[in-house]
C-alpha cells in the first residue's frame, strides 16, 4: 500500500482535517501521480456539507488534478515517469456499453466511478480525492498536460472546463455562430474563452451589471444584464445558449434568445427546477437539452485546444493547508473564478 496524506472532513459541514490514509499499489496498467495542484469546485463544497445526501466520511474532496507520473504500472504505454498529467471528474467506467465504446465514459450505462467520494468496485475501500499528495489511476483515465501549461490554470480545465467544452463542440458551435453564455462565474468565464477561440458571436449574459465589463475582457463581444431592457434587443438571435447558472432563475427569458431551431443547453442545476410554457418551444422548435462533463478523448482534445489557444481558468491559488478559508470564501462566492490549492507540500 502506499501511504497518502491529505485533508479530509469527518462529518457534514466540518473543518477540513490532515488525514493519513493508503492508496492501493499499482496495478498493471495504472500510473501513480504526485498531485501539484487541485482546484475547488462548488461540487467539492457540496460533498464536503452532504448537500446531496449520501457523502462518506472520512471524505477526502478533490476532482480537478493535476501532478507529476511518480510510478507507471508494467503495461502502462501513454505515461512515462516524470510526465506531467490530469485526472478530473471519474476515474473508471463499465468500458463496454455503447457509451464507453464511443467515448463518452460520461454516460457509461452503469454510470462512471467519481474521483472521489464512492468505494472501489468490489469492495469497501473508499475513494478519495485529489485534495491529498498522491492518485493511483487506470492510464486510461488520465489525460497528458501539454508541454508549457501554468499547472493551476490548467486544474479547473479538468472539470468547468470540459464540461463547457463539450456541449460547444457537440452543437458545432464554430465560425460566426451566434452563441450566448448565461452566467459570469467558474464555468461561464471559461464558456466564453472556448466559445470565442472557437470562432463563435458570443454573447455574455450576468445578473450582475459589474461583471459586464469583466465579460468583455474574457472574450464576449457583447454583455447584457438578465432582466434588463437589453435582453429584448436579442430575441430571436441566437443559435446556441449555455446555461450554467445554478441559482433559481428565468428559464423561458433565456429561450426567447433563441432564433428557429435553436438549443438551450443546461449546465446549472437550479434547485426549484423550471417550468417552461410549451409555446415558447413550440413556436419556433427550440430545444431544451443538457450535458455533463467530456469522455476521456475528448478531455485530451479539450487540454490540447486550450494549449493551442492560450485558454486557463483564472484563478486564485491557495496553499492546501488554507483549505477550509478557501472553501468559506467559495460559499460567499468570494473568488473570481476559481480556487486552485497549492499541494505540493503535502507531495514533498
Amino acid at each position: 500500500m502506499i501511504p497518502t496524506v491529505g485533508y479530509a472532513a469527518l462529518a457534514a459541514r466540518g473543518d477540513l482535517q490532515p488525514y493519513r490514509f493508503e492508496r492501493r499499489e499499482l496495478d498493471d496498467t495504472e500510473v501513480l501521480l504526485a498531485i501539484l495542484r487541485c482546484g475547488l469546485c462548488h461540487s467539492d463544497v457540496h460533498m464536503v456539507d452532504d448537500d446531496w445526501g449520501f457523502s462518506p466520511y472520512p471524505l477526502v474532496p478533490g476532482h480537478e488534478i493535476v501532478g507529476r507520473v511518480r510510478a507507471v504500472g508494467p503495461r502502462v504505454d501513454r505515461f512515462r515517469a516524470g510526465d506531467i498529467a490530469a485526472i478530473g471528474c471519474m476515474i473508471d467506467s463499465c468500458r463496454v456499453c455503447r457509451h464507453c465504446e464511443a467515448g463518452l465514459e460520461q454516460y457509461c450505462d452503469l454510470g462512471p466511478t467519481s474521483t472521489f467520494g464512492g468505494y472501489e468496485p468490489g469492495s469497501q475501500r473508499p475513494i478519495h480525492g485529489g485534495f491529498s499528495s498522491c492518485y493511483v489511476v487506470d492510464q486510461r483515465f488520465a489525460v497528458s498536460v501539454p508541454n508549457g501549461m501554468d499547472l493551476a490554470a490548467a486544474a479547473p480545465l479538468l472539470c468547468a472546463g470540459i464540461t463547457t467544452y463539450s456541449p460547444l463542440r457537440h452543437w458545432k458551435v464554430g465560425r460566426g455562430t451566434p452563441v450566448g453564455v448565461v452566467g459570469i462565474g467558474g464555468l461561464g468565464h471559461l464558456a466564453i474563452k472556448f466559445a470565442r477561440a472557437m470562432g463563435a458571436e458570443v454573447l455574455a449574459i450576468t445578473s450582475s451589471a459589474a461583471k459586464r465589463s469583466d465579460a468583455i475582457k474574457l472574450g464576449a463581444h457583447e454583455a447584457i444584464v438578465s432582466g434588463s431592457s437589453d435582453m429584448s434587443g436579442f430575441a430571436g438571435r441566437l443559435d446556441f445558449v449555455l446555461d450554467t447558472v445554478s441559482a433559481d432563475h428565468d428559464i423561458a427569458a433565456m429561450l426567447d434568445l433563441l432564433r428557429t431551431d435553436g438549443t438551450l443547453c443546461m449546465l446549472g442545476l437550479p434547485k426549484s427546477g423550471f417550468k417552461v410554457p410549451p409555446m415558447r418551444l413550440e413556436t419556433k422548435r427550440k430545444s431544451i437539452a443538457g450535458s455533463i462533463m467530456g469522455g476521456m478523448a475528448e478531455t485530451q482534445d479539450m487540454l490540447n485546444f486550450a494549449a493551442v489557444h492560450g485558454i486557463g481558468a483564472d484563478v486564485e491559488v491557495m496553499p492546501i493547508e488554507r483549505i477550509n478559508e478557501a472553501i468559506a470564501r467559495l460559499k460567499r462566492n468570494d473568488v473570481r473564478y476559481r480556487f486552485v490549492l497549492d499541494t505540493s507540500s503535502l507531495s514533498a
